[in-house]
């Protein structure tokens, strides 16, 4: 099987990291292309893969990912629309650009598989949100899946979701960062040194969403938990919910959520 990649932007290498490092490898080879010959020079060094143009990519693929930037998308159907074969697979990471588009650009059978991953899949970690275009069938998203799976896990959903995912768990990560990063100069502020202080949150952080995972209890029952009457948790807790912690990520993850929903229309 021969996998195409136009794209090699950070998101691209996630995803094909995932998929190198996985054995048996699910392609023969990879054919890769991007408008920066040094993104593209990467993959060859990082994955044996072959460069080729577009219409290179695209005519000689059996399955192509399209990951290139969502206001590029429909540059890059043009310029291959006469390479596209009966039946062939496309699985687009674009935020915001729905198979509709997608498939309007292709020959009449073409089908398209939406996905949208995220940055811990770069560690095997990660989730992959799949969505089918009207073309794609069962055995499709079978194949996406097989694909995909050494990038932690597979959902599937409605593609009228993905928006809506793209502002959880694909801009998750960033937000996670973000609170890792305010704990620990937190602790370091009031007298800890950085490497004791990093443990410290990327352990609590961990073992809290293991206990999330192995109980099942709502993430209000653990903590209220640790919030003695008259502690230090429900002093601190007061803290974040008097400075707006709670409506921060509710304003946040609806702006990641429009901003994408922006993407597909630009």
């Amino acid at each position: 099987m021969i996998l195409g990649v136009i794209g090699c932007g950070k998101m691209a290498k996630a995803i094909v990291s995932g998929i190198y490092d996985k054995e048996p490898r699910p392609y023969a080879t990879l054919l890769v292309n991007d408008i920066d010959d040094g993104q593209a020079k990467l993959f060859v060094d990082l994955f044996q893969a072959q460069r080729g143009d577009q219409l290179e990519v695209v005519g000689q693929s059996d399955i192509v990912l399209l990951a290139v930037k969502p206001h590029q998308i429909g540059e890059v159907l043009r310029n291959t629309a006469q390479a596209w074969k009966p039946g062939q697979l496309l699985i687009s990471v674009a935020a915001g650009v729905k198979t509709g588009f997608i498939q309007s650009c292709l020959p009449p059978d073409g089908k398209v598989v939406r996905i949208m991953p995220n940055l811990p899949a770069l560690v095997g970690e990660g989730i992959t949100a799949i969505a089918a275009g009207e073309g794609a069938s069962e055995e499709d998203l079978i194949q996406v899946e097989k694909l995909l799976s050494g990038l932690g896990r597979t959902v599937r959903t409605d593609e009228k979701h993905m928006d809506a995912i793209t502002a959880v768990s694909g801009s998750g990560p960033a937000y996670v960062m973000m609170v890792v990063e305010a704990m620990t100069e937190a602790a370091v502020h009031i007298g800890l040194d950085w490497e004791l202080a990093k443990e410290l949150v990327l352990t609590t952080i961990g073992g809290s969403i293991k206990m999330l995972e192995i109980t099942g209890k709502h993430p209000a029952e653990l903590r209220n938990q640790v919030s003695s009457p008259g502690g230090t948790t429900i002093a601190a807790v007061k803290q974040l919910e008097e400075q707006g912690l709670r409506s921060a990520f509710y304003n946040a993850i609806e702006k990641a959520y429009h901003r994408s929903i922006q993407l597909g229309q630009e």
